[in-house]
């Protein structure tokens, strides 16, 4: 009963050139404004629960402790499923894969809302968190499939911008119907939208090019990192891409240590600031508005490391972020001190942080799908994405005791070491290279 969800099977090749670039230019489109999208409503129904913390404390009379249980409880099961659903996606038709995640993840938000109970809303957001690990894996796989490693960067860049959307969208909307409809509708609403556009994902994405008979995308854009480098075409088998091309990888090993301290950073400041400064004089809306420019700011930051990595480094994404993690120091500095001092500076520090943030959060990933076996997208981004998402648990329930018992500076130190620890894992990462999976290294 689950036969739809392995890869399709290869068609015929076309062999007529015109055919073949105007077939892959419309795929090419086609899937990547679907995955965007796509993706984009993933973020909504999963960063909803933070901007809806404030009416939970108000009307369930959780705590800050409570409230990062189901935060870390949601970031442990996400990085689980990211991982198991990225050896899995390398074998599966993404059309379906995120398709069915998506529409689950609207099902969940729907009985998120109807819970009162806090273990009853840590099981559903735990269930959520699942099939939200369903989302990232699809995306990788249609990222190193579909567009070359000389324009990667750029396309992955703009991509990583549906983070952006999805986040940037939610704080007005959750804060909105939060304060006008009540917390329960914000999860509604944005649970029936994503039943919906999963519906339309089923129809408009599809598997890797061979599956419509295009060539490789190698092949397509005469790409071969290094030159010499020959794209395989056999399925490797699950064991050998985890064990040879991921477990043993020491750059994927430095590249998920790292995702750790930049996902405390990231998450950190997305699921606290919004209380941070709304503690510190501040509404509710003003501080969700603010926290909106975080990810306008990611949305810029994607963008720029990715055309950055391509143009300017010549596809190496290491010193891109390095550079970034550096300014992140400064741009955390100065939110920590900005939290009095009006909307223009709480604004400026959080599209700064974001800025700076995304670039590495951008870049790792697509370090991890790169230095890895091209048939091992997937699983590589899902294992780096686990340790990024162990990450994100410690940002859930310990930093929430550390800022209940020890105050909001506390919560600033840490994350500034967090930080600084960033910059020196990813200088050893300055000059890494591709690797070569040539016919005979598969022998």
């Amino acid at each position: 009963m689950f036969n739809f969800l392995k890869t399709a099977p290869h068609k015929p090749k076309l062999t007529n050139a015109a055919e073949i670039d105007s077939t892959y230019k419309y795929w090419r489109i086609r899937i990547f404004y679907s995955m965007y999208i796509g993706y984009a409503m993933f973020y909504l129904t999963r960063k909803n629960f933070d901007f809806i913390m404030p009416s939970l404390i108000s009307d369930l009379h959780l705590t800050k402790s409570d409230l990062g249980l189901i935060s870390t409880i949601f970031y442990i099961m996400y990085g689980v499923s990211k991982f198991v659903s990225g050896i899995l996606s390398d074998k599966s038709n993404p059309r379906y894969f995120m398709a069915i995640g998506l529409i689950a993840t609207g099902v969940c938000n729907i009985f998120f809302g109807f819970g009162a109970s806090l273990w009853f809303l840590a099981t559903v957001w735990m269930v959520n968190a699942f099939f939200q690990g369903w989302g990232w894996p699809p995306c990788a796989r249609y990222l190193t499939h579909w567009y070359s490693q000389r324009e990667r960067g750029r396309w992955w860049g703009v991509w990583n911008t549906s983070h952006n959307l999805g986040g940037g969208l939610i704080p007005i909307i959750a804060g909105a119907l939060a304060i006008h409809y009540g917390w329960r509708t914000a999860m509604f609403v944005p649970g029936v939208i994503a039943i919906g556009l999963g519906l339309i994902l089923l129809n408009r994405l599809r598997d890797v090019p061979e599956t419509e008979g295009l060539p490789t995308i190698e092949e397509y854009k005469n790409d071969y990192p290094h030159g010499e480098c020959v794209p395989t075409h056999p399925k490797t088998p699950t064991k050998e891409i985890l064990v040879k091309y991921v477990l043993c990888n020491k750059y994927l090993w430095i590249l998920a240590f790292s995702f750790v301290l930049v996902y405390i950073v990231r998450t950190a400041i997305n699921d606290w600031a919004s209380l941070f400064l709304t503690e510190h004089g501040n509404s509710l809306m003003r501080s969700n508005s603010a926290v909106s420019f975080f990810e306008i700011g990611g949305f810029a930051g994607s963008l720029v490391a990715g055309w950055a990595s391509d143009k300017i480094f010549a596809g190496r994404r290491g010193p891109v972020n390095v550079l970034f993690s550096i300014g992140i120091v400064a741009a955390i500095f100065w939110f920590w001190i900005s939290a009095s001092w009006g909307f223009i500076a709480n604004a400026s520090a959080l599209f700064a942080i974001g800025f700076l943030v995304f670039g590495p959060q951008l870049l790792i990933g697509v370090a991890a799908a790169e230095l890895s076996h091209r048939e091992a997208a997937g699983t590589a981004t899902g294992f780096v994405a686990l340790f990024a998402y162990i990450g994100a648990a410690l940002s859930g329930y310990p930093m929430g005791y550390i800022t209940q018992h020890m105050g909001w500076n506390w919560f600033f130190v840490v994350l500034g070491v967090c930080s600084v620890l960033t910059i020196l894992l990813l200088a050893t990462m300055w000059n890494a290279k591709l690797p070569c999976f040539s016919k005979e290294n598969q022998k």
